[in-house]
């Protein structure tokens, strides 16, 4: 049997009255129906990460980065603010660093017109300087098209969305995580 993958859901807003949580919540209950995926939610908002990059963290930034470094494979979940990403998720991109190198990147975002597009296609070269491996496959809503119980109003097609996604992050977190236990096999053996 295989290990399950270990997921990071990283809430990319910290933005009072933000709907990232709403969204995270939909998705944490996605993955819970997978018993091969183990998710855990890594929020900006509880982060407490400084504004300006720094080699000092909090003890919750500490916790951030730790739950970011136990992962195989993300989910960034981002909205759209001005055509782009927040400033807090590239903040915390750039405190992690080097953990996101040879694994798997998948994309859920929200906003506006273009359903928080614009912000992943601007994430997708931050990631690929870091050597992660984005995904095409992306969950997006867009105008918050979730009702009064958290959920969104087109479920089936969100679930099958959401399931496209892990079912490619799963086979990319599968493989790069088998190729870096190689990699670290070689290197212990030299």
């Amino acid at each position: 049997m295989t290990t399950p993958l270990r997921i990071a859901l990283v809430v990319g807003s910290t933005r009072e009255g933000r709907f990232g949580p709403t969204v995270a919540r939909w998705f944490e209950t996605i993955a819970a129906a997978r018993t091969e995926v183990e998710l855990t939610v890594a929020d900006l908002a509880d982060a407490d990460l400084p504004a300006h990059w720094t080699p000092d963290l909090t003890p919750h930034g500490h916790a951030f980065v730790e739950r970011l470094t136990l992962a195989d494979a993300y989910v960034v979940l981002t909205p759209e603010y001005n055509h782009s990403f927040p400033a807090s998720l590239k903040q915390a991109i750039d405190i992690a660093g080097q953990i996101w190198r040879r694994k798997p990147v998948g994309f859920i975002s929200y906003g506006g017109l273009s359903g928080g597009l614009r912000a992943v296609e601007q994430l997708r070269p931050v990631f690929a300087e870091l050597h992660a491996t984005t995904l095409r496959e992306t969950v997006s809503f867009h105008r918050f098209p979730f009702d009064e119980t958290g959920a969104p109003h087109d479920s089936d097609a969100a679930a099958r969305a959401a399931n496209l996604l892990l079912d490619d992050l799963l086979w990319w977190g599968h493989a790069l995580r088998t190729a870096r236990q190689h990699d670290e096999a070689r290197n212990r053996a030299a």
